[in-house]
């Protein structure tokens, strides 16, 4: 079975980002979605992308600190346990 994506000619293009979320309009047709309930969505969209991408930002700093902290210790310990060897 194959899969076909929607290809739109008012996709976005390029990276997904909060602010081009709440700053995204659609096309209004005759018939459709409620403008609100849509809004509403794009704005939910925006709020949950932007805490991800803090979240992901936070673990990716903390990793560094780990890796930075373990490496230092690594240097300072790595001496005496080959002396003592």
């Amino acid at each position: 079975m194959a899969v076909t994506v929607y290809r739109s000619r008012h996709a976005l293009r390029g990276p997904l980002t909060p602010d081009r979320i709440t700053e995204l309009r659609l096309p209004t047709a005759r018939r459709g979605y409620r403008t609100e309930d849509v809004d509403a969505l794009l704005h939910r969209l925006a709020y949950e992308l932007h805490r991800r991408t803090a979240e992901r930002d936070e673990a990716r700093a903390e990793a560094h600190r780990v890796r930075t902290a373990l490496r230092s210790w690594q240097s300072t310990h790595a001496p005496c346990r080959r002396a003592s060897s």
